[in-house]
């Protein structure tokens, strides 16, 4: 499989826009890929914050490197890997086939995974194989995905539900997209009053329910909010990777829309404090840390503010449109520069890399 070639994407929403042809959602999915792989996508003028942070190295780590485990737990599942596949994509022959070898190499390695947003298969059940990634990961944890924002526009718990069935998930994440919905042609850009439905799918769903942005960032004040209508976990998805607006930017045919999502390449909530205004909230919520994730060293910073599973996006895609042994590899140097962290710092697993006094603020 050699779709396309360079790095990664997560799938956005939309609805029509009545002065543009509609455009569907599978169709935008691939659109999203590869615009992820050939173009420059990244935020400018923004970065994760991981950067300001570096280990203290332990020069008698009292440790045999063979017995650093990256064995962990995440809402009651174990884990052999603290480590997450991000959500996507789906939707398409092509993209289908992407999370087919993501959740092939997800299993052998022991890592969580996410799938792009499910809406395209429960608007149309032909497009379901696509998303359906148990078949391929049959015992780590899979996370299914819609846009929050649909919420509004027709989606409740039945959606909700079918959209699990249909990745065989173990828990829903919600996406919060809103700036990217305002520079997408088809953006559906009403986010009123959702708060109250979200409430509603934490409180219907038999699953785990979560909450993830796209690459702005969830701060401390917004994880509350959400904790509070029952959010199980928070993906920050912060500042420091990719910017939807860049990529919508891409997308766009109107020249004054292309020109304003200019002006936000450097919009957003930088990973690293994203990471600590949440743990902060509650200091028992499930925290997924991803945005601008670049390998394992990365990884070991956000584990050790206080997240949960360390996740990763764009950075695998090239990898995983090129082969099964690119993908492969890729995973494998994630895995080997965690552990050679916790092994250079004296952690024997990730519970001691975590709130680790070896990690300092440059």
């Amino acid at each position: 499989m050699n779709v396309y070639s360079k790095q990664g994407a997560h799938a956005g929403e939309g609805k029509p826009s009545s002065l543009l042809p509609e455009v569907p959602t599978g169709e935008r999915k691939i659109e999203h890929v590869r615009l992820c792989l050939e173009e420059d996508v990244n935020g400018h003028g923004v970065t994760s914050g991981l950067e300001r942070y570096a280990f203290r190295h332990n020069a008698l780590p009292e440790l045999d490197f063979s017995e650093v485990s990256l064995a962990t737990g995440f809402l009651g599942r174990s884990l052999r890997t603290p480590l997450l596949i991000s959500s996507m994509t789906g939707g398409s022959s092509a993209t289908g086939a992407i999370n087919e070898r993501l959740a092939a190499a997800a299993e052998a390695r022991g890592w969580a995974i996410g799938v792009g947003s499910v809406r395209a298969a429960v608007e149309r059940e032909e497009l379901a194989p696509t998303f359906a990634v148990r078949r391929h990961a049959p015992t780590v944890p899979v996370i299914a995905n819609l846009g929050a924002v649909q919420l509004n526009y027709g989606f409740g718990p039945d959606a909700c539900r079918r959209a699990v069935d249909i990745a065989g998930a173990d828990m829903l994440v919600l996406h919060l997209n809103s700036l990217q919905e305002i520079f997408q042609p088809e953006g559906n850009t009403n986010f009123r009053d959702l708060l109250p439905k979200i409430e509603e799918i934490c409180r219907s769903l038999e699953v785990p329910v979560g909450f993830k942005e796209v690459g702005w960032g969830i701060d401390g004040e917004t994880a509350r909010r959400l904790y509070e209508a029952g959010a199980a976990f928070i993906d920050v998805a912060g500042a420091g990777g990719t910017s939807w607006s860049q990529v919508e930017k891409f997308r766009s045919q109107d020249e004054v829309r292309r020109r304003a999502a200019e002006a936000f390449a450097d919009w957003g909530n930088p990973t690293a404090d994203c990471i600590r205004e949440v743990r902060a909230v509650r200091s028992d919520g499930a925290v997924i840390a991803s945005g601008g994730l670049r390998n394992g060293v990365d990884a070991a910073k956000a584990l050790a503010l206080g997240a949960d599973l360390a996740g990763f996006g764009r950075s695998l895609l090239g990898a995983a449109v090129s082969s099964d042994d690119a993908l492969d590899a890729c995973l494998a140097q994630v895995e080997l520069e965690l552990r050679t962290v916790m092994f250079g710092i004296g952690a024997a697993h990730p519970g001691e890399l975590q709130g680790t006094p070896r990690m300092i603020e440059r």
